[in-house]
């Protein structure tokens, strides 16, 4: 059963995220051979604040854009 746990920065739709579970389980029964029941996908939304790339968060980052 594979279990995948999966971070992503905070501000994606419902609908994002559910097309992302059924391309992920996708990729998961085509590469690994499992059945898509088996599949399970947790999605943790990260606040930009506390994602960090290159010594800045990625709050900082978005204010200056």
């Amino acid at each position: 059963m594979p279990i995948m746990h999966v971070f992503l920065i905070e501000g994606r739709s419902v609908q994002e995220k559910e097309a992302f579970i059924a391309a992920v389980t996708e990729a998961a029964v085509r590469t690994v051979g499992v059945k898509p029941e088996s599949v399970r996908i947790m999605i943790e939304d990260v606040p930009k604040s506390n994602f960090g790339i290159s010594g800045r968060s990625v709050a900082s980052m978005s204010r200056e854009s």
